[in-house]
């Protein structure tokens, strides 16, 4: 009786101890978890293009008389420029850009084309047929395509870089990964909105297949490997009762 309740006890300390520390044993790598019931942004079908947001840094590039003449806006309209030598200019935190002649130009939540038309009607005073080229020069995202085992960041190859090119890019989804749970991060990290993505089927990508934007992190859930991960953690208490019980024999076996 003794034996079978010293037995029990060890085993009881074991299992509660390791219930206390519940799913964060079972799946200590999770990342950008959410609470349950979590409201998540809706997806603006709507944006199909690139918009400019703060930080993002612009290479501006212009041309008068329809192209003939080049004019480096970052030199203050020296011209014959050399096109390698780039130099970005920042957008600030309440969206502003400041440019040569122009000054503060609000560039937020504008696309290429618009940015580049707009600019060519503001050059328009000071050049004849002003020819505005205008790019995004630090645009990356960030990927973790097997939960917190498979990041890299990537560079936004074009204007319309999608969530399915950049699942591409970075080697697709794995068979322990969730296509139907796909978490997107966009702006300040410290307060981010949330987005959840699926494209388990046709119909789902369709939705999910928005255009990036510079910076967003991307999170496609792993499957836990729940009976792996149990049997991996209960070794060591396995071990560990096997030896009181080895011991406790050993020195019954003697009286």
């Amino acid at each position: 009786m003794l034996y079978k309740r010293i037995i029990k006890n060890i085993a009881l300390i074991i299992v509660l101890a390791f219930l206390l520390h519940g799913c964060k044993v079972l799946n200590p790598s999770k990342m950008f978890e959410t609470p349950k019931n979590y409201e998540y942004e809706g997806f603006n079908q709507e944006v199909k293009e690139y918009l400019i947001r703060p930080y993002d840094k612009l290479s501006v590039r212009m041309y008068t008389n329809d192209g003939i003449s080049l004019i480096d806006v970052q030199k203050g309209g020296a011209a014959a420029a050399n096109m390698s030598n780039v130099i970005p200019y920042p957008v600030d935190a309440e969206g502003f850009v400041k440019l040569p002649t122009l000054g503060k130009i609000k560039v937020e939540g504008m696309s290429i084309p618009e940015t580049e038309l707009m600019l060519e009607e503001r050059y328009s005073k000071y050049y004849q047929k002003p020819y505005v080229l205008v790019s995004v020069t630090n645009k990356r995202v960030v990927m973790f395509t097997s939960g917190s085992t498979g990041g890299t960041v990537l560079e936004m190859e074009n204007e319309k870089f999608t969530l399915v090119e950049a699942l591409a890019q970075a080697g697709g989804i794995d068979d322990f990964s969730k296509a139907y749970q796909i978490k997107l991060l966009r702006g300040d990290l410290s307060d981010p909105k949330v987005y959840m993505y699926n494209i388990s089927s046709v119909e789902d990508m369709k939705k999910a297949n928005l255009v990036l934007q510079a910076n967003d992190v991307i999170y496609v859930e792993k499957r836990p490997k729940y009976v792996a991960r149990t049997l991996t953690e209960m070794l060591p208490y396995v071990t560990i009762l096997n030896t009181l019980i080895l011991v406790f024999v050993t020195v019954t076996s003697f009286q």
